[in-house]
């Protein structure tokens, strides 16, 4: 959330000019590095390009003392060793290799003398020596079990290792240079420095060098000094007492077109080359989270959040790697055309996709992932840095908020009209006027006099309220915080090891260190509802500017000489700080009502991987802008295969008003984002949906009350992602892995397992939208039926504005509730209706998961989860319910008897048999209860629209087993 104008703000220079930058309507190129100006990127770039113009001549200085390699208990140790000056000593570095239960395999790579604390720093610096080697103990969570089962063979010139399931995984490790092949099945899918790039910038000492009269300084860009000691940009200067420490490494996908991954950024889905060829890009994507307010359109330019996890893809075949380093990184990316025969003009041409990393400083750490589904790799990935949260059953529907709702008294007139004009809402929420003057865990007296009072207001119709905190503490005499935070010493200290002090909203602040496990003890007490007063249970926490954002900082964020807890720079923990602020809030909220805990709702603007653990994430301060509503789908989509899905973007757009036909499509794109919050920048008009005027007020309800209707399978949904890591929407490589053609689709989508296909209208005043479906499938328009038959290529369906392109493939059962509500509080206790897709063999399924939308008591038993099956033999067809976690524990018991009354109202059954026409019974088998038959109401295909039938009240409960015999 960027600039306001603040009276207490208008002093320093500096802040108005900072005001300056924020009136435009285009992101300050100057304010954010090139490569060019990040020296390790342009050195570890350089490394590569004289890698690459010496050919065949180039020899990696790296290699595997063959003598130091030792296998055991499913890990590999050895040391590399890397050449350097002629008469020098080489430059130790331990390397391990572990192999995984999971198939996964670990390459870490350490330096012996910064390892060992041997190194000197300059300016009497008090960071720590070390690589940094704590990003593990934030990002990963579980999936280190060692295969103590496997065995290689251990040569003089190459290690041989079969791993992962029936051993049909191999890592071929050649010693000299040092490089690492990863075969499946006998094929090569991953590459570790085949290219010979890496690049491990060991320690040194500097030596002040001498130029004599008449001698000229090298120009020689791989031994350019210039960014070794210290660097500039902005007017401020990076001591950089370690000197240079950056590590590269060229990973390279044989045979695969398609990389997938490495979020957040405002561009496609499949990622671009850059380094030349069609449509790339001319910088590598850049991971340094950062506060970029209006970001631009198709750019690697970071952004707020960072998952440095990417994934090839190919037909049927499926690879990954993890790269877990916390510091600034750059990806450079190169697809190599490869043709076995010179006169083949392309035809049959291989692709290698060849991608460079290369970060700052800590270790070169890497997990590699072999698949072979895109399953697979979410699946270990999510073992690794955790499952998705399971949230509250209100933060899967629709929050509405705005900087600012001004008074408690406006926010309940928001509340009210929502109401009046029978729009579903679940959340309203305040940003940072409700605080008084800007500190946190504070109101305003004047204009929230009654806190408590406006959200008993809210809770009448079960609806929540979120209010941000952000990790800027005002620095302000008597404001007990941060009288705390600088009399415990939690805050981040500068390089000198004093208090930080920098800009953001409040002024002067200070930062708390959400790395320290004080900071963290500390920061839960003042959530206690004694501490922040006028809060209640349903009072749920926005992290916002945890990049962090700093107004007068390098980039708008922390000077990289800054020291964290442990004497770690900032550099070494950059990405994963936002992190560590949303864990702090989350462990809060988890201790705020110990006797009775609920599930915490935070929502961050910046990430990493690990993030998805704590809440949800969106993608930052975007534009009332055709462009930027067309961004929101691939980037929500990469977020979704990157394991962190519960992900959305600001319906409307953040910066400017939006046309009414603009706000329409967003509402309509918007429900199917998982996380869908409308909001606004405070110079923006309202847009609250009911101002919108006819007809776009009763069009955007009816997309919210999709929404709403759809819940039931959002929530099953949340549910699958929280025990798979499976993405909550999906791109059409990971539903249709073996579809070719149509990997680099990116502008629709699918929700979760239900065959739910939406393409959202991206476009100012378009009629149709052109759907891609693949060969040999058939989908049904969801709201009249229509037919569409897939065959490859793209078909056009009708969207007028009113019309949201919603398709539903056969083959699926789609559960929802039908009654509308005003929240999805009050649909606890509505019956279901199932939307039955019958596939052309006459089959069909799905799942539906249920519990008490609020508490923990699920991981004790007290959920429903059923599968449903529609399955034909011969003429005669059947749908039944069947368990599909049974348990007999006490919570659940209680649970199911609770639910005895929420039955299933309608079954809805699409492309329904010929067969059935004149049937007007069907036969219900109920466990615990006596056959029954119902009525049956069957209509013809007609106009192109398929055959459909109705169960209307089969009077059948929600949990229990039971079987339709049509």
């Amino acid at each position: 959330m960027p600039f306001i104008r603040d009276p207490a703000f208008l002093c320093p220079l500096f802040f108005l000019l900072f005001c300056l930058f924020h009136s435009t309507i285009a992101v300050k190129h100057e304010n954010f590095k090139t490569c060019d100006q990040s020296g390790f990127c342009k050195r570890n770039r350089a490394f590569a390009d004289d890698a690459t113009v010496s050919g065949s001549s180039w020899t990696s200085p790296y290699h595997l003392d063959s003598a130091s390699i030792s296998l055991n208990a499913g890990r590999l140790h050895g040391t590399i060793l890397k050449d350097i000056a002629q008469g020098q000593q080489p430059v130790r570095l331990p390397l391990s290799v572990s192999f995984l239960e999971s198939g996964v395999v670990r390459v870490v790579v350490d330096e012996e003398k910064r390892q060992k604390g041997e190194i000197e720093l300059r300016h009497q610096s008090q960071a720590r020596k070390e690589r940094y080697n704590e990003a593990s103990n934030w990002v990963i969570v579980g999936g280190l079990d060692l295969n103590k089962d496997v065995h290689g063979t251990i040569g003089k010139e190459v290690t041989i290792v079969p791993y992962g399931p029936n051993k049909k995984f191999k890592a071929i490790i050649r010693h000299s240079p040092f490089a690492v092949d990863f075969e499946r099945d006998g094929n090569t899918h991953v590459k570790l420095n085949g290219k010979g790039f890496l690049n491990m910038e060991h320690w040194r000492a500097k030596v002040e060098k001498e130029i004599k009269e008449g001698e000229e300084e090298s120009t020689d860009v791989a031994e350019d000094e210039s960014t070794w000691w210290d660097e500039q940009f902005g007017g401020n200067t990076d001591s950089k007492p370690r000197g240079p420490e950056s590590v590269g490494l060229d990973i390279t996908f044989p045979g695969y077109e398609h990389v997938f991954g490495i979020p957040g950024h405002a561009s496609s889905l499949s990622l671009k080359e850059t380094r030349g060829g069609s449509g790339s890009y001319d910088q590598p994507y850049r991971m340094y989270n950062s506060d970029v307010f209006e970001y631009e359109m198709d750019s690697p330019m970071t952004l707020y959040g960072s998952i440095p996890f990417m994934q090839a893809h190919k037909k049927d075949s499926t690879v990954g790697v993890f790269w877990l380093n916390a510091a600034e990184t750059w990806v450079d990316i190169v697809k190599a055309k490869l043709s076995a025969n010179p006169l083949s003009l392309g035809i049959g041409a291989k692709t290698d996709t060849e991608t460079h990393w290369f970060s700052e400083s800590g270790l070169l750490d890497i997990f590699v992932f072999l698949g072979p589904t895109p399953k697979d790799i979410i699946r270990s990935y999510s073992d690794l840095t955790g499952y998705t949260t399971l949230p509250q059953q209100f933060a899967t529907a629709y929050h509405q908020c705005r900087w600012n709702y001004v008074t408690d008294e406006d926010v309940k007139d928001v509340d009210r009209k929502f109401d009046k004009n029978k729009i579903p809402y679940d959340v309203i929420w305040l940003d940072i006027e409700y605080t008084d003057g800007k500190k946190y865990f504070t109101w305003d007296s004047h204009n929230f006099p009654d806190p408590i009072g406006m959200q008993k207001h809210l809770d009448k119709h079960e609806r929540k309220l979120v209010a941000i905190i952000d990790p800027h503490i005002k620095n302000e005499g008597g404001y007990s915080v941060v009288d705390e935070l600088k009399s415990k010493s939690l805050a981040v200290k500068n390089k000198d090891n004093n208090i930080y002090e920098g800009w953001c909203w409040p002024g002067s602040s200070h930062w708390i260190d959400c790395f320290n496990p004080a900071a963290i003890k500390w920061w839960t007490s003042l959530f206690a509802y004694s501490s922040f007063p006028g809060t209640t249970p349903s009072t749920f926490i926005w992290n916002d500017m945890n990049e962090p954002s700093v107004f007068n900082g390098p980039e708008t964020t922390m000077p990289k000489d800054n020291l964290h807890h442990g004497n770690w720079e900032h550099r070494d923990v950059h990405n994963v700080n936002g992190l560590t602020f949303v864990n702090a809030t989350y462990v809060a909220l988890l201790n705020r009502d110990p006797k009775s805990p609920r599930r915490p709702f935070v929502l961050t603007r910046s990430f990493f991987a690990g993030s998805q653990r704590m809440g949800a994430m969106w993608t930052g301060d975007n534009q009332a802008d055709w462009s930027h509503l067309a961004a929101s789908i691939p980037m929500i989509l990469s977020n979704n295969i990157a394991g962190f899905p519960f992900a959305g973007a600001d319906i409307g757009g953040f910066f400017g008003n939006p046309s009414k036909e603009l706000l329409t499509r967003w509402f309509q794109a918007g429900v199917f984002y998982p996380f869908m919050r409308g909001h606004a920048h405070i110079d923006t008009r309202r847009r609250e949906p009911y101002l919108a005027g006819e007809p776009y007020t009763t069009i955007i309800t009816q997309a919210l009350r999709l929404r709403y209707q759809l819940l039931p399978a959002w929530y099953t949904a949340f549910h699958e992602a929280s025990v798979s890591g499976s993405p909550i929407v999906r791109p059409h490589y990971y539903v249709h892995p073996g579809d070719e053609s149509a990997f680099a689709i990116d502008d629709q989508l699918y929700v979760g397992s239900t065959g739910l296909l939406a393409k959202p209208v991206v476009t100012e005043g378009a009629e149709a939208v052109d759907i891609y479906l693949p060969a040999g499938e058939t989908y049904f328009d969801y709201f009249d039926y229509t037919t569409y038959l897939g065959a490859g290529k793209a078909v056009t369906v009708s969207a007028p504005l009113g019309k949201i392109p919603l398709l539903m493939r056969a083959g699926h059962i789609i559960p929802r509730r039908d009654r509308p509500r005003r929240s999805s509080g009050l649909m606890r206790w509505d019956p279901f209706t199932l939307v039955v897709v019958v596939g052309s063999d006459g089959e069909a399924e799905g799942t539906l998961y249920i519990d008490d939308g609020e508490t923990f008591e699920y991981e004790n038993g007290a959920f429903i989860h059923r599968k449903f099956i529609f399955s034909s033999l011969s003429s005669s067809f059947t749908l039944k319910s069947t368990p599909m976690s049974p348990t007999t524990s006490k919570a659940s018991t209680a649970y199911h008897k609770k639910m005895e009354n929420v039955r299933i109202e309608k079954i809805i059954l699409i492309n329904a048999p010929k067969t059935w026409e004149g049937k007007q019974k069907v036969g219900i088998h109920e466990d615990g209860r006596t056959e029954r038959s119902v009525e049956l109401r069957y209509e013809k295909e007609a106009g192109g629209r398929a055959a459909w039938a109705v169960i209307r009240d089969p009077g059948i409960g929600v949990g229990r087993g039971w079987r339709v015999e049509f």
